[in-house]
């Protein structure tokens, strides 16, 4: 009887052991997954950022040329550009060295979207 209960306990504790790896397992395969959907998500949330970031830009264009019509996409493309960095801090040389542009040419092309620091918000009684 003593050997049967001694032989039942050692079942048990190897049994046990085997239920703690598995769980293991499972855990680590369970987190893998996890982290992989979340890297997932994070690539579809930097893209919409993206893809928000120029929307955002091309209606600043569209409202800044509001009954202008400019044929190609290429330049609404270097708006988008010029715009992005600007906003990003870059100063206008610093801008028209990486474009390949002159310095004079940038600031025409970011004038219409520069709010100059007075251009705030007017009294409603002034008159």
């Amino acid at each position: 009887m003593e050997w049967a209960i001694a032989i039942l306990f050692v079942v048990s504790i190897v049994l046990l052991i085997m239920s703690f790896r598995k769980s293991k397992d499972t855990s680590k395969a369970f987190e893998k997954q996890i982290e992989e959907t979340s890297f997932t998500f994070m690539d579809e949330i930097n893209k919409l950022q993206q893809q928000i970031r120029q929307l955002e830009l091309d209606a600043e264009i569209t409202v800044q040329e509001a009954g202008i019509h400019v044929g190609t996409s290429s330049y609404r493309q270097l708006l988008r550009e010029i715009l992005e960095m600007h906003r990003r801090g870059y100063s206008f040389d610093s801008i028209a060295t990486k474009k390949q542009m002159n310095t004079d040419e940038v600031i025409q092309l970011l004038t219409p979207y520069i709010k100059s620091k007075d251009e705030g918000g007017k009294v409603a009684n002034d008159i």
